[in-house]
């Protein structure tokens, strides 16, 4: 307060020794968090009476930081999406790290806009680039772009497939009725590919979806005949979007087959690869992802198996240019100088709509740096490795059966009697609820199945084990007949 009893004008602490006092010890605080992380429920419900702390009204006057510190601890921090935890295997959620957790701190006290200008969180973004065509085969004049996530990746590289495609006006005239464009995608895409032509103006349509062969990849034949049926219908066919990872099981098209495939007819090959990219990272399973180093873009997560901090999605596309003419325009708030803050050919907002961008980069770059792509490798060949533990339990189970095949690090499984429907959604609620594990259920062949996706560094064989073992108990709590299958 000044003296005359009005709020400071400033924002900064009245008592910086204070604050500072304060603030290492909420560092301290989410260190010793992550540390004890198995202590702790794998996930814990919001009670009734913490929701309603977050109903609170507008606060026109301000509280002293230590009592909003103290907020945290008691109403945020027991009750977050726990995919820190080595149980929680549900969905593809990178469990961070400490390092990751730091680095975000390190950017949000530099505050930068990373949309543009002359500073230094632009070459650090580059610099990403510059690895990650490094690591999946791109040239070094390739563009690459943080985003928030994979879905908007996609989206993005729609759009530039879209405008190399009908050219530079489109951006000013929109689609007309003789664009008829469509695009293909296997039967196992994630629905964001679907959204993305419904927002790219093309209509969800528009997007072809491919039958997969039985281990969930893209079947070539039945992509030529949906190529061939659309050439003789008038249609315009723009791009064939690729997995490497679909979401439900892991699965992989045949990227080589379909680079060919694009290269020959001129389609635009672009790639979903929201966790399977890392897989670049690993000598002993690059090669299940050979075939990405042709596609003209790939879409990527750092924050699932990079456990990068969330978010932090990425695009890299082959021809940074095609990329620059799909976002770039003439601004004069936006203007490019020789020298100066204001220097630069090429800023992050010419490669994509977002003008305020956070420094996304530093806290990739802070892991990438510190930990190494061969220590990244290392534990996703271990997560892979845990896959394998799983579905050889299940296999060897007379209660339940693998759903689909377990060939990366998603492993799907159900319970084998008739209701295993209802049986599936009983038992993954009840681990939930226990605490302890957070898997997920996907719907395979329109039976709700129990998924797991080991992506977690911290998972071990122990912790396969023990959860399997929760799973048959249950199972039996929940059916007597599965409890007497499971112990013959």
């Amino acid at each position: 307060m000044n003296q005359a009893g009005a709020p400071s004008p400033s924002l900064d602490p009245e008592d910086w020794k204070r604050f500072r006092a304060a603030a290492h010890r909420a560092l301290d605080s989410m260190i010793d968090h992550v540390e004890s992380i198995r202590e702790r429920p794998a996930w814990t419900p919001a009670p009734d009476d913490v929701r309603a702390q977050f109903r609170a009204p507008l606060p026109r006057l301000g509280r002293p930081f230590e009592a909003v510190l103290e907020d945290f601890d008691k109403n945020i921090k027991p009750y977050s999406t726990g995919n820190g935890h080595p149980g929680f295997m549900g969905w593809v959620h990178g469990a961070g790290t400490p390092i990751g957790m730091v680095a975000e701190m390190l950017a949000a006290g530099l505050n930068a806009n990373c949309g543009g200008r002359n500073h230094i969180g632009i070459d650090v973004e580059r610099q990403i680039t510059l690895w990650m065509a490094e690591a999946l085969g791109f040239p070094e004049t390739s563009a690459g772009l943080f985003v928030t996530g994979t879905s908007i990746a996609n989206f993005l590289g729609l759009l530039i497939a879209r405008n190399h495609r009908l050219g530079d006006d489109v951006r000013k005239t929109g689609l007309s009725a003789g664009d008829r464009l469509v695009a293909y995608a296997s039967q196992a895409a994630h629905g964001c590919v679907s959204q993305a032509l419904q927002l790219a103006g093309l209509g969800s349509d528009a997007l072809r979806l491919v039958p997969c062969d039985a281990s969930g990849a893209m079947r070539l034949n039945a992509l030529e005949r949906l190529w061939e049926a659309d050439r003789a219908a008038g249609f315009v066919p723009l791009i064939v979007v690729g997995a490497a990872g679909s979401v439900d099981i892991g699965a992989i098209d045949p990227l080589v087959q379909l680079a060919d495939f694009c290269a020959e007819r001129g389609l635009w090959f672009h790639v979903d690869a929201a966790f399977g990219a890392m897989l670049a990272f690993s000598p002993k399973l690059r090669d299940r992802i050979r075939g990405i180093e042709r596609a003209d873009s790939v879409a990527f997560d750092f924050h699932k198996w990079a456990h990068v901090p969330y978010d932090a999605g990425f695009l890299l596309t082959r021809d940074a240019e095609a990329q620059r003419r799909a976002f770039a325009s003439e601004r004069g708030y936006l203007t490019h100088a020789p020298s100066g803050l204001a220097a630069g050919d090429v800023w992050p907002c010419d490669l994509g709509p977002d003008l305020s961008r956070g420094f996304r980069a530093l806290k990739t770059w802070f892991t990438l740096t510190t930990l190494g792509t061969d220590r990244l490798g290392a534990a996703i060949e271990k997560n892979c490795g845990l896959a394998e533990h799983l579905a050889s339990h299940i296999r060897r189970s007379q209660a339940f059966q693998l759903s689909a095949p377990a060939s990366l690090n998603i492993v799907c499984f159900s319970c084998k009697g008739a209701d295993r429907d209802a049986q599936n959604r009983s038992i993954v609620e009840a681990l939930h609820n226990s605490g302890r594990w957070a898997p997920s259920i996907t719907m395979l062949d329109g039976v709700a199945t129990i998924r797991c996706a080991i992506v977690n560094h911290r998972t071990s064989a122990a912790d396969i084990d023990a959860f399997f073992g929760d799973v048959e108990r249950i199972a039996g709590a929940l059916t007597p007949d599965l409890s007497a299958a499971s112990s013959e």
